[in-house]
């Protein structure tokens, strides 16, 4: 698992990769998600191209960061994922929750244009 991340028109974008399966590499996602957005980076797009496959500690990690964001007054975005991420989004109902953008030039585009 690993995080890499970089900004883009004023916005963080947040790749991941490998399986987010729980345990402290999870943690360690969490937590550098959360010290973006302590940082002041209020939008990210996370991009989950080439992760192969999460559970629920993924999907926890995902709902704490749009959570946090939510409350601060900003904004996520999911990019890239493979159907069987899509399908566990789908399963849980929280295809509902996460805003999935189908690239990262749609994503960006609309996270500016909510206001900051």
């Amino acid at each position: 698992m690993s995080v890499e991340s970089f900004e883009q028109d004023d916005i963080t974008i947040v790749n991941l990769s490998g399986k987010i399966m729980g345990g402290p590499e999870a943690g360690e996602i969490n937590d550098r998600i959360h010290q973006m957005i302590d940082a002041g980076n209020l939008r990210l797009i996370i991009n989950l191209k080439n992760v192969d496959w999460m559970n629920s500690s993924g999907l926890g990690i995902l709902i704490g960061a749009i959570t946090t964001l939510r409350n601060n007054g900003g904004k996520l975005g999911l990019i890239n994922l493979s159907d069987r991420v899509i399908n566990l989004l789908k399963i849980t109902k929280l295809d509902t929750v996460f805003p999935v953008f189908s690239s990262m030039d749609e994503a960006i585009k609309q996270l500016n244009s909510y206001p900051r």
